[in-house]
């Protein structure tokens, strides 16, 4: 490992080991919290509030009440993530890029998990293949699986290379333990739809892997994908094909543009929402640590909530 990616991966670690200390803590909690797969007790189901796919048949037919069943949280859970770095990652027009936010996503995660002992393991969409990277403990499998996201070229256009629902094809089709799957990316599509209810291509491999798992979809955007500046004629290059197209950025253009984005971002939301994942949005011009942290704070809060409802 070089020291100037040693020196980023240590920075990585103790910026998030110092402002996300204290939010993490408890059992198996990390950024979801949230049941394991051990079968536990039955209790009362509340409408809203659980997923019927718990639901206990037996004992629903028995006292002819709906019941659903809670789940006992594993001893040992087994973290997979998906790491989008096709061409269009590599674009950014602040301090940062994308890229840099999906290393910086898949650090915390794997950082926080590490520390309860869980296994961490990716998938990498890169060039014209999806690496696998087996899921192992420690610090050091963990520093040697971000180094290779550090290290990895920057993207090329590449015909037939797989796209995002591929990737999550083959991480729904691992026949692994139940756990947390985490799909880092920014979900644009070659020829998106701007009907936000139109499905995505990868709405129906989300779906399938969300029966199985509990999701994490982290989108990941910069300020330039939503709105246009007023700086004349561009030439914008797409990063998946290379095809280059000069444009005059007039208002007109540039107001048609921050819609078109806007519908393509809600349709992203719905579609992520009709899946049933939980979403969490980062942008190169904010502080991602806080974004988590945030995101984290709300996601016990909710889960602190029913849990209390379902309790009374």
């Amino acid at each position: 490992m070089t020291n100037q990616a040693e020196q980023a991966l240590r920075r990585l670690e103790l910026t998030i080991s110092r402002r996300l200390d204290g939010l993490m803590h408890g059992q198996h909690q990390g950024l979801l919290p949230g049941p394991g797969s051990e079968a536990g007790d039955s209790r009362v189901y509340v409408p809203g509030e659980d997923d019927v796919r718990r639901m206990d048949w037996a004992v629903t037919a028995r006292t002819t009440v709906p019941h659903v069943r809670d789940l006992v949280s594993d001893r040992e859970l087994e973290t997979w993530a998906l790491a989008d770095l096709s061409p269009s990652m590599d674009f950014g027009t602040t301090d940062t890029d994308k890229r840099d936010l999906v290393v910086s996503a898949i650090g915390a995660i794997g950082f926080l998990t590490s520390r309860m002992g869980d296994r961490f393991g990716a998938l990498v969409l890169h060039d014209d293949a999806l690496h696998r990277m087996p899921a192992r403990t420690g610090r050091p499998a963990l520093y040697g699986l971000l180094h290779s996201l550090l290290d990895a070229p920057r993207g090329r256009p590449v015909q037939d290379a797989p796209d995002l629902a591929e990737g999550i094809d083959v991480l729904a089709a691992m026949r692994r333990r139940h756990g947390l799957r985490v799909v880092v990316s920014d979900f644009l599509e070659a020829r998106p739809s701007l009907d936000p209810g139109a499905e995505r291509a990868w709405e129906r491999p989300i779906r399938r892997l969300a029966a199985r798992h509990q999701v994490l979809a982290v989108e990941v955007m910069d300020p330039r994908e939503l709105e246009l500046p007023d700086v004349g004629t561009v030439a914008f290059t797409d990063p998946e094909t290379g095809h280059v197209s000069e444009v005059h950025l007039s208002p007109r253009v540039r107001a048609a543009y921050a819609e078109a984005a806007a519908l393509q971002r809600e349709g992203t939301r719905a579609a992520l929402r009709r899946a049933g994942v939980a979403h969490l949005v980062l942008r190169t011009d904010r502080d991602w640590v806080f974004d988590i942290a945030q995101f984290a704070l709300r996601q016990r809060r909710m889960a602190h909530l029913a849990h209390r409802r379902a309790g009374t």
